[in-house]
């Protein structure tokens, strides 16, 4: 989306109508502007400036109303050029951890448990429909591997990656296999396994494992398997959602068929896992996809703001979804400060 470069007049007057539509929802006048905004301006002047923004499609005038609102050009403008990008104060930070709470952990906790406090967490402090995405495993280090027997044909088997990470797989056997049996190639995937990442493994596990002497029955079932048992989770298993409250009370979805919609897209984990995944441009490790930017028809109504966090070597990514008249600069603050934590908490555990 190309820009000429705004004159000061036309930034002010542009940030003013952003600044004011994600607090009212209501289209923003000249009058308004002359009146309230201390621009020195005339209310001619005004008018002036904003025909020339609708013109070169930066605003436009819902129905016959007096006011205009931005476009999705214009939020783009005004999040690539005329915001600042800042952190939560300490004052903001104290009054999440006084009411909120940080993100919580067990001693028995999981990944799971870990994500989605930091969900609702999220979610509870954008006061937006708020979502993380669980890291991609490729590049996560196996850290060991167990075995149960459920029955004579069906076993489980547990990975632990690091940090909390765990994935859990059953597998349909076609051979009768003892507990003694798996306790030898359970033994032997150990030690020649662990240490590597998941993607070493499904390259090199073959050759790993060629010259050991346990089960081969067992051991082949193995090595056909890699492709599953160390490959990512499903895209739609690494998603968690909050505050679903938050978004279906804004203005823009009164409507029930908007309502539906909404509803229904936050359903389909699939795409919803997909939309933060791809979200637009990014600035900062903060990626912010406006309207006709995301990748899905049915969130063209929306702004989606993610920002990435690191667990050693792994990285997940967290999300806000709301109306594109969105606080852009609270959403940013709010994520840098959420992926922060969510780094720490998780990559502080061992």
């Amino acid at each position: 989306m190309g820009f000429r470069d705004l004159n000061l007049r036309e930034r002010q007057v542009l940030g003013i109508i952003i600044q004011s539509y994600v607090v009212t929802a209501a289209p923003v006048g000249s009058r308004y502007i002359a009146r309230n905004c201390n621009l020195g301006l005339s209310d001619a002047t005004i008018r002036n400036v904003m025909a020339e923004l609708e013109d070169e499609g930066y605003i436009s005038q819902p129905h016959t109303s007096a006011g205009r609102i931005p476009t999705d050009k214009g939020y783009r403008y005004y999040v690539d050029l005329i915001m600042t990008f800042q952190c939560l104060d300490d004052q903001e930070k104290k009054r999440i951890e006084e009411n909120i709470g940080p993100i919580s952990i067990d001693r028995n906790g999981t990944s799971s448990d870990v994500l989605l406090s930091a969900v609702k967490v999220l979610g509870t402090i954008s006061r937006q429909l708020s979502v993380v995405l669980s890291p991609t495993l490729s590049n996560a280090i196996f850290e060991k591997l167990d075995m149960v027997l459920l029955s004579s044909t069906r076993m489980m088997v547990i990975l632990s990656i690091q940090s909390l990470f765990v994935k859990t797989i059953v597998m349909e056997l076609d051979l009768e296999v003892s507990r003694q049996t798996v306790d030898g190639v359970v033994d032997m995937l150990n030690q020649r396994l662990s240490g590597l990442t998941l993607a070493e493994i499904r390259r090199s596990i073959t050759w790993r494992l060629s010259d050991c002497s346990c089960d081969n029955a067992l051991k082949n079932l193995i090595v056909r398997s890699a492709g599953t048992l160390f490959d990512e989770s499903p895209i739609f298993e690494r998603l968690y959602i909050s505050g679903t409250e938050y978004i279906v009370d804004q203005p823009e979805f009164k409507q029930p068929e908007k309502v539906r919609e909404l509803i229904t897209m936050i359903e389909d984990k699939f795409s919803m896992a997909k939309l933060v995944e791809n979200s637009g441009p990014s600035r900062m490790d903060i990626t912010i996809s406006i309207g006709k930017e995301n990748c899905e028809r049915q969130a063209e109504a929306l702004t989606i703001v993610s920002a990435p966090y690191y667990v050693g070597n792994m990285v997940g990514k967290l999300g806000i979804l709301g109306p594109k008249r969105m606080d852009y600069e609270h959403a940013v603050r709010v994520l840098n400060y959420m992926a922060d934590s969510l780094s720490a908490t998780l990559s502080g555990v061992n």
